[in-house]
């Protein structure tokens, strides 16, 4: 088993957060994240008051720890120690299991194609960088 670095796993957490911050802001892809997910600024905070901003980046910020410390266990096993071993590790992780699971978005549900790559690159990025991040962590 590798040995993981807690550090290391919150900091790449915390790094995937400001990417998605930034990724879905309006300074870069927000606007055209609520065209092509059909919602409206008035839906988004109707969202927010009904189940809370603070619960739902709660359980972001969650769900992220997790997949930055199962990338980080992915790294120890395959001795990635350099940035660019890392950022292939997560790019394989990526495209393993999120761009093809998130798939069926389009397939099953209707969702855009266009969606389907705007939420798919935030991955690719935010994965890519936090394997860079932890292959060279300690």
């Amino acid at each position: 088993m590798p040995q993981l670095d807690l550090w290391g796993v919150l900091v790449t957490a915390v790094v995937s957060m400001v990417i998605g911050a930034l990724w879905y802001s309006p300074l870069l892809f927000g606007k055209l994240w609520m065209k092509l997910s059909k919602v409206s600024e008035k839906e988004i905070q109707k969202m927010h008051k009904k189940s809370g901003t603070t619960r739902g980046y709660v359980l972001a910020f969650l769900s992220t720890l997790v997949m930055s410390y199962v990338l980080a266990y992915f790294i120890g096993y395959v001795g990635a120690n350099a940035v660019l071993d890392g950022a292939v590790v997560g790019f394989l992780l990526w495209l393993g299991f999120i761009a093809t699971v998130s798939l069926g978005t389009v397939l099953w549900e209707g969702k855009s194609f266009k969606l389907y790559v705007l939420n798919n690159m935030h991955h690719l990025i935010s994965l890519v960088v936090m394997g860079a991040i932890l292959a060279t962590w300690s």
